[in-house]
């Protein structure tokens, strides 16, 4: 009985380990889940896809216009000598022989037509249509791919950050904890009347401002902790960090030290819409020129009143297929230009403007390579100063240690006051947080330098 009690106790430790374990949510899966989930990556991709699908329709322009019609009537077609215009297509267009007084004649007609008008060559101006698109989806694709490379940077960040203040909070917890057994051991030797009461005094301070150093440790810790999961898209209550990778920094000499912003995400969209600007002043600079277009029209017509209706005004019939079935037809074929030779005149302005907003957009491009080039050397620096506070980090944790311990120890054999033990405690703290950054910084920086390339595997392949 005792042996199947074990058991279960151990089977559900074990289980409560497992379920554990697989809640930590490492540094790669919160970059992964970013990706899939945050809306923003969502809808630059949703863009992307619709200039892709715009692309196939700026094709499909250059395609003939074929259209069909069919109609059926029923009414006078009383005349007269007389000009007339259909403005916006208002006007009823009954035709028949001119009478010298109104009829109320009225009879079924009909017309059936194809038509084909097709602009089969217009000096480019479809190839620039389609190449504007093409670069349009080439700067949509370009932005999806940049937001993907800044999300990845800004969950990393946030990681390291909240890493840090997990870090941060241990540290504060064992310095609460150091501070309680300090306070129960002045407590004791103070009510045997060992040490002066005020030490009791000054312990309980610092064990408050201990306290309260640890709550605001935890509250800085569930702030970082909600900013995550902001940029997640998801809640991460329900998960733990992962705080191993940064005991150990990253291989720097790995690192290629010829990398440069070429192929930066942010430069490289830029580039595409300067490459935007550039079509669309081709584009325009084409409206210069005519067009030709190729036209065909077939069609039929029925009518209930008959050949000789001008000189018999009985000869028509109420009969609906007498309309309906078609007795004539009629084909045209042509070939026509159209060319509006004041167009160069007005669209050249519009060329201009294009081009001077193509410079615009260069000189940003200009702005944003200098100013990663400039993050490149501050991640440099900033790795450099973060490895030599990493290798002073621990020296000092090591020093402060031994002289919390030392004047411990002097104050339990009364050879030194509450005031050194307590400086030492301070000390050893800042020693601990301090080396908690430094571990952190490194890989700040390495992100840092990451985020300035425009290469995120040159953080993530250190992980």
């Amino acid at each position: 009985m005792v042996l199947r009690k074990c058991f279960l106790v151990f089977t559900l430790i074990f289980i409560a380990h497992i379920t554990h374990a697989q809640r930590i949510l490492t540094l790669r899966e919160a970059i992964d889940m970013a990706v899939a989930n945050y809306p923003s990556i969502k809808a630059k991709q949703a863009y992307a896809q619709a200039s892709k699908a715009l692309v196939d329709e700026s094709k499909r322009e250059y395609l003939p216009n074929i259209n069909f019609s069919a109609q059926q009537d029923y009414g006078t077609i009383n005349n007269i000598n007389s000009p007339a215009y259909g403005f916006n297509g208002l006007a009823v267009s009954s035709s028949g022989p001119t009478q010298e007084t109104q009829n109320w004649n009225s009879a079924f007609g009909s017309l059936y037509l194809a038509n084909v008008n097709w602009d089969f060559f217009s000096f480019g101006k479809a190839k620039e249509q389609v190449k504007v698109a093409q670069t349009i989806a080439n700067e949509s694709n370009k932005d999806y791919v940049q937001e993907i490379f800044e999300q990845k940077v800004k969950v990393a960040a946030a990681y390291l950050n909240l890493v840090a203040a997990h870090q941060l909070t241990f540290s504060y917890k064992k310095n609460l904890d150091r501070t309680d057994t300090v306070r129960e051991l002045v407590l004791r030797r103070a009510l045997t009347g060992l040490v002066a009461g005020v030490d009791s005094s000054l312990a309980d301070a610092e064990y408050s401002s201990a306290k309260i150093s640890y709550v605001r440790a935890i509250d800085a810790e569930e702030q970082q902790k909600h900013g995550l999961s902001l940029l997640l898209g998801v809640d991460t209550g329900a998960f733990e960090i992962d705080t191993s990778f940064v005991v150990k920094i990253p291989q720097i000499q790995n690192i290629d030290g010829s990398l440069d912003t070429a192929n930066h995400p942010v430069l490289q969209y830029y580039k595409s819409r300067i490459a935007v600007s550039n079509e669309q002043a081709k584009y325009l600079k084409s409206q210069y020129f005519p067009t030709f277009t190729l036209v065909g029209v077939i069609q039929t017509k029925g009518s209930g009143f008959g050949n000789d209706y001008s000189s018999n005004p009985n000869d028509f019939s109420h009969a609906y297929w007498d309309g309906a079935n078609p007795s004539r037809g009629n084909y045209l074929l042509g070939v026509g230009v159209t060319w509006n030779i004041t167009q160069p005149y007005r669209i050249s302005k519009a060329v201009a403007a294009q081009r001077m907003m193509s410079e615009g957009l260069q000189q940003e491009y200009n702005l944003a390579s200098d100013e990663i080039k400039t993050q490149l050397k501050i991640a440099d620096d900033k790795m450099t100063n973060a490895l030599t506070i990493y290798v002073e980090a621990p020296i000092q944790v090591k020093a402060a240690s031994n002289a919390y311990l030392q004047q411990s120890v002097l104050y339990k054999n009364g050879l030194t006051d509450m005031v050194n033990v307590t400086q030492a405690s301070y000390d050893l703290i800042r020693a601990e947080t301090d080396k908690d950054i430094a571990d952190n910084n490194v890989w700040q920086a390495l992100l840092l330098k990451a985020a300035a390339v425009g290469n995120f595997d040159v953080f993530g392949s250190q992980l």
